[in-house]
C-alpha cells in the first residue's frame, strides 16, 4: 500500500490500540467500508483486498463498488522492451503497472511470451487483454496473467491474416451472461462464454469498430461514424440508429472519433490537429441525446468535472473519471498514451488552449491506431467488475 493507505493504516492502529478488537481481521464492514470509499487508487483498492479475507469480503460487499471505476482512474499497463530467451527458455514478456495518481508505484504483471510471440492483440475489455491467431483465440487478465480459451472461430473466406477491428466482452467473464464479440472486415462473431460453438453475423459494407454498453442497452459505431443498437438475443443483430447533428460542423473519420461512456452520458470525442509545426489542437465533445426522434449529437463547450482516458490502440476502450482532482487529476482533460511518455493531457472542448496545456507539443501529437502487440493502455483490474468473494 502506498500513502493514502498508510495514513489510514496508521489511523486505525491508534483506535485499534483503545480498543477490544483482536487485529486487522476484526474490523467491522462500516469501517472497511469507509476506508475503501477513501481511496482513490486503483493499485491501492487492490492491496486493501488482498490484505486478508474480511478486507476483501469488505471489498466485494462495498455498496459503491460498481461505481469504483468511475472515482478512480484505471491502471496504465506500459511494456518493457521485449527481453531474448535464455538457455533456450523463454523470459515472460514483462509489463509496468503505472498507477495516474501515484506514479512513484512499481507494480509489474506478466504474460506469458509465447502469447505476443504467436498471437495478434485485439483489444480488452473488463480487465482482460483478448488476443487472435486466425480462428484461435485467447483471453488473458491483464493482472494475474489467467487464461480462457475460447473455441476455434468457424472457418474464413480467405487465407490471409484476418484483422480483428473489434473485440470486447459484453459482462465480466464469470457472468452467466457473458459473451465475447470480435468484428472483422465481413462479420460479427460471437461467443457465449462457457459455450463450444461462436455463432456469425454477415455484415454488409459494416466494419464494426467500436461497441459500448450504455444503461444496459449496447450500441455500436461502424468505419462511418454510423451508430446502431446491438441485439445479443435471441440472435445476433444490427439495427441503424438514425441520428441527426444539432448544429457545429459533423466531424470526419479523420478526427479519430471514439466513443465513451460518462455514467448515463454517451460521448463522442473528435481529436483535430490545427497546426502540425506548433502542435495545436482540439478535442470536440458531442453528446447523444435519445430524448428526441431522431435521436441528435448535441455538441459540448467542456466535461466539467469529468477526465478521459483513451490508449493509442483503437481497439481498447476509453475510460472516464468523475472528480479527478480527487486524487491529483484535472477535470475536462483528455489523458492518452504515447510511446515516449507514460501519457499526455490535451484539454477538452472546442478550443485550443496552448497556455494552459502542458503537453501542447510535436513530441506529444495524439495518435490512433492498431498495433499487433499490446501498447500502452488503460484498463481496470477485473476483480473490479467481479462479485466473487
Amino acid at each position: 500500500m502506498h500513502s493514502p493507505s498508510k495514513r489510514l493504516i496508521t489511523s486505525m492502529s491508534k483506535r485499534l490500540a483503545v480498543s477490544n478488537l483482536q487485529g486487522w481481521a476484526d474490523l467491522p464492514d462500516d469501517l472497511l467500508h469507509s476506508i475503501v470509499a477513501l481511496l482513490g487508487s486503483s493499485l491501492d483498492l487492490l492491496a486493501f483486498a488482498a490484505t486478508c479475507r474480511p478486507w476483501r469480503a469488505a471489498f466485494f460487499s462495498h455498496p459503491s463498488k460498481s461505481t469504483l471505476c468511475f472515482s478512480c482512474p484505471p491502471v496504465l499497463i506500459r511494456q518493457n522492451p521485449i527481453q531474448p530467451p535464455s538457455n533456450g527458455h523463454a523470459k515472460p514478456q514483462r509489463f509496468n503497472l503505472v498507477d495516474p495518481s501515484n506514479t512513484g508505484t512499481n507494480y509489474r504483471c506478466q504474460i506469458r511470451e509465447e502469447i505476443l510471440q504467436k498471437f495478434y492483440f485485439a483489444g480488452s475489455s473488463y480487465g482482460q487483454l483478448i488476443f487472435f491467431r486466425h480462428r484461435c483465440c485467447l483471453v488473458v487478465d491483464a493482472f494475474s496473467g489467467a487464461e480462457v480459451s475460447p473455441p476455434c472461430l468457424p472457418e474464413l473466406n480467405h487465407n490471409v491474416f484476418e484483422s480483428y477491428y473489434c473485440s470486447t466482452l459484453t459482462a465480466p467473464l464469470a457472468s452467466p451472461n457473458s459473451r465475447l464479440l470480435a468484428s472483422t472486415k465481413s462479420s460479427l462473431f460471437d461467443w457465449p462464454v462457457g459455450s463450444d460453438s461462436w455463432s456469425e453475423l454477415k455484415l454488409s459494407n459494416v466494419q464494426v469498430r467500436q461497441i459500448v454498453e450504455l444503461n444496459g442497452q449496447f450500441i455500436a459505431m461502424d468505419d462511418h461514424m454510423k451508430i446502431y443498437t446491438l441485439q445479443l438475443a435471441p440472435q445476433l443483430g444490427l439495427q441503424d440508429l438514425p441520428i441527426e447533428w444539432c448544429g457545429g460542423k459533423i466531424p470526419s473519420m479523420d478526427s479519430k472519433p471514439f466513443l465513451v461512456v460518462c455514467r448515463d452520458m454517451l460521448l463522442m470525442v473528435c481529436y483535430s490537429l490545427v497546426s502540425l509545426f506548433r502542435g495545436s489542437s482540439f478535442c470536440t465533445l458531442h453528446r447523444l441525446d435519445m430524448s428526441t426522434n431522431p435521436a441528435k449529437w448535441v455538441e459540448m463547450k467542456k466535461l466539467d468535472n469529468w477526465a478521459l482516458f483513451v490508449a493509442a490502440d483503437i481497439r481498447t476502450p476509453p475510460f472516464s473519471c468523475v472528480n479527478p482532482e480527487r486524487w491529483g487529476g484535472r477535470s475536462n482533460c483528455l489523458y492518452y498514451t504515447h510511446h515516449s511518455e507514460p501519457w499526455g493531457v490535451r484539454w477538452l472542448g472546442n478550443e485550443p488552449d496552448l497556455l494552459k496545456d502542458p503537453s501542447a507539443s510535436r513530441d506529444l501529437v495524439f495518435g490512433r491506431n492498431m498495433w499487433r502487440y499490446p501498447q500502452s493502455l488503460w484498463v481496470y483490474p477485473s476483480m473490479f467488475y467481479s462479485d466473487r468473494k
